[in-house]
């Protein structure tokens, strides 16, 4: 595919000779509304390696979110197939875990802690003695130890978020799924939940995949974005950020990277599938 009249930007940061811990081929997604039966992303294919921070980035109504429901397995492909650890994704699994926007993730009537350790006492994995060590280590990585009897109530949004991310850790996922997680924090807290995720990734290493629609926050975030067309969503570009850090970001090199995709955002694709 043509992408844009200008040199495609295609660089893949990866561990040498490591296999895929995720991987979509040709993955096509449709779900029907009361209307129609729309196409939500059209031959999508890409790979996620073992540490990557990778980023699916687009306009609204690209189908980032729907990809991401199809990794955790409540989506199914009507093309293509959704690959962890080379086995089929077919249903939901302890081995992905996800993060969304909303603050309401949380069990009202459980203290943090309590919080964090549910889905490990549920996944029976580890013991009680163990669940505790894990779930007080988890709230104390994200900054909450003092918070840890605590209800959420009692939580301002960011700090939920850090509940949220910090569960989810715990539980050591093949693969963290991250659905615009900060999408509704306010400015300041949203950039300090960006800069506590890649903190906490310095110490664990996680594979994340991570929505959004934020140019600044892909770059900053991720070691890896995939670029998708505005609906329905095909692959732009794949991109290599690893490189960035906030103190980069009033750089000539920041500023142009952000054009670039910005430009690959909002020209037309020149290729669209057909009744799509």
């Amino acid at each position: 595919m043509n992408m844009i009249n200008q040199p495609q930007i295609k660089q893949v940061y990866t561990a040498t000779g490591s296999k895929p811990v995720l991987s979509l081929k040709n993955v096509t997604l449709r779900y029907r509304t009361d209307a129609s039966i729309v196409t939500a992303a059209y031959d999508v294919s890409f790979d996620v390696h073992r540490g990557d921070r990778f980023i699916l980035l687009g306009a609204s109504g690209c189908g980032k979110s729907s990809l991401l429901k199809a990794v955790g397995g409540f989506l199914k492909p009507v093309a293509g197939e959704v690959r962890l650890d080379g086995k089929t994704i077919d249903a939901p699994g302890p081995d992905r875990m996800m993060v969304f926007q909303e603050f309401d993730q949380l069990l009202p009537w459980k203290s943090i802690l309590q919080n964090v350790a549910y889905p490990m006492q549920k996944s029976k994995r580890w013991s009680a003695a163990e669940v505790m060590d894990r779930a007080k280590l988890f709230t104390a990585k994200v900054g909450l130890e003092k918070f840890s009897d605590a209800y959420p109530h009692t939580l301002s949004g960011g700090m939920k978020q850090r509940v949220a991310i910090a569960r989810a850790m715990a539980m050591e996922p093949k693969i963290l799924l991250m659905d615009e997680p900060f999408a509704a924090l306010d400015a300041l807290t949203r950039r300090k939940m960006q800069d506590d995720l890649l903190e906490l990734w310095s110490g664990t290493h996680s594979t994340i995949l991570f929505v959004t629609h934020s140019i600044e926050e892909a770059v900053i975030v991720g070691s890896r974005i995939l670029v998708l067309t505005p609906h329905p969503g095909q692959v732009r570009a794949e991109i290599n950020s690893h490189q960035f850090a906030f103190a980069d970001m009033g750089s000539t090199e920041f500023g142009s990277l952000c054009g670039r995709i910005h430009h690959m955002l909002f020209t037309p694709c020149p290729r669209h599938p057909k009744g799509a």
